[in-house]
């Protein structure tokens, strides 16, 4: 297989949209959400205008075309996490996946037990563990990040006690872009018994994502970062861990038997899939994974290292050392992906996103759903530029070009 970022752009229509004042768009906001190629739209409509019917109890042929689709796209998550289909569950997306964990899992867990989490975490992988303390009295325990956006696995020791029940960390940081060292956390885990949840939403649309080499329990995704539809995502569990774990939701669909007095449980993944779940959205992601099987990785993520590369100088030169633009995170490009987070000394990060809308650049600024992490840095927010498979040269010449703009204005 051959990588030509051309012809990857040419697969994805938006592209053909005009930016603000009619500006070529040159959209570098992946880690939000990724555009969506041609096969994926086509997947979805014609799903729709052929097998659209509700799954499973329906004996009809679309039923049992729309139940061959659904079931065929949870054989394609598993082969892509190289797990068993019966520990793969579609969720809304990854909130969803990290908040059924901490309902059903959290349902084992007593006041005193511990989860450690880290201060790098999207609020999604926070809040939920914060709402567990809340009702149930567990203790939330946060490891600290260094200076560079990392994880402090210095700090593991002191951090992950016997107490410890679950270690609930990113895989790829949303605002840094820093690969956290994934064996460190499960020895610590394993040292005391504890579980271990990954939050794989920025990791997972690079390819495909080896659970049992991970060594992890529990791994959250997004369709929707992947080049799918909005709206599903995953969770894997394994399979031990689910058949012991309560429902999340109740209703139909994800039982065995209801009477006025009892209701038995169907076994995972179904316990776990209450009501009509996105069928045409998880095709759709089906369709995603097919696309990201086509790309050379390798390629890929020599192109893309590159294009990231040139970033971290470019605000680097931009900066002319005396401070007034820095990036937050990993100065260069070991154990990181291709988000790049930068603070303009003076410069509210939503007016330089705005600036840089009027160059077509389309830009993420904010603390990211991060405020800890935000507050640890002691910084409001950041600017936040995020590269995909279709992302060229072109791009980061117009955000070079809306920076130098930006620091004019703004400083």
């Amino acid at each position: 297989m051959t990588f030509d970022p051309a012809k990857i752009r040419a697969q994805f229509p938006i592209f053909e949209v005009p930016a603000t004042g009619g500006a070529a768009l040159h959209y570098l906001d992946s880690a939000a959400t990724a555009q969506v190629p041609d096969v994926v739209l086509d997947a979805v409509r014609t799903h729709d205008a052929t097998a659209r019917g509700n799954i499973k109890r329906g004996v009809h042929f679309l039923a049992e075309r729309a139940t061959e689709a659904y079931e065929g796209a949870r054989e394609k998550v598993a082969d892509f996490l190289n797990a068993s289909p019966s520990e793969v569950i579609f969720t809304s997306g990854t909130t969803a996946a990290i908040n059924l964990v901490a309902h059903s899992f959290g349902q084992s867990l007593e006041a005193g037990d511990e989860v450690v989490v880290s201060e790098l975490e999207h609020h999604s992988n926070m809040v939920p563990w914060q709402m567990l303390r809340d009702r149930s009295g567990i203790v939330l325990k946060y490891l600290p990040v260094t200076a560079d956006g990392r994880l402090d696995l210095e700090a593991l020791e002191s951090t992950v006690t016997d107490k410890c029940k679950l270690i609930a960390v990113t895989h790829v940081s949303n605002v840094t872009g820093a690969v956290t060292n994934v064996s460190a956390i499960v020895a610590a885990a394993k040292a005391v018994g504890a579980r271990v949840l990954l939050d794989g939403a920025q990791r997972a649309s690079h390819g495909p994502v080896d659970v049992a080499a991970l060594g992890v329990d529990f791994y959250a995704m997004s369709s929707h970062k992947m080049f799918g539809p909005s709206g599903v995502g995953v969770l894997w569990g394994r399979a031990e861990l689910l058949a012991d774990m309560p429902p999340f939701m109740g209703g139909g669909e994800m039982i065995r038997s209801v009477t006025k007095d009892v209701t038995t449980f169907a076994d995972p993944p179904a316990r776990f899939e209450a009501g009509t779940p996105p069928i045409t959205q998880v095709v759709g992601m089906g369709a995603a994974i097919d696309w990201i099987g086509t790309l050379d990785q390798e390629a890929v993520t020599s192109h893309l290292n590159r294009l990231t590369e040139r970033v971290l100088n470019g605000i680097a030169d931009l900066g002319g050392g005396n401070g007034r633009i820095k990036v937050v995170g990993p100065q260069g490009l070991q154990e990181r992906y291709p988000v790049i987070s930068f603070d303009i000394n003076g410069a509210h990060p939503h007016d330089i996103c705005q600036i840089l809308d009027g160059h077509g650049v389309a830009l993420r600024g904010g603390h990211h759903c991060a405020q800890v992490f935000m507050d640890a840095m002691d910084l409001a927010g950041t600017s936040r530029a995020s590269l995909g498979p279709y992302s060229d040269d072109s791009d980061i010449d117009a955000l070079f070009a809306g920076l130098e703009d930006a620091i004019e204005r703004l400083t």
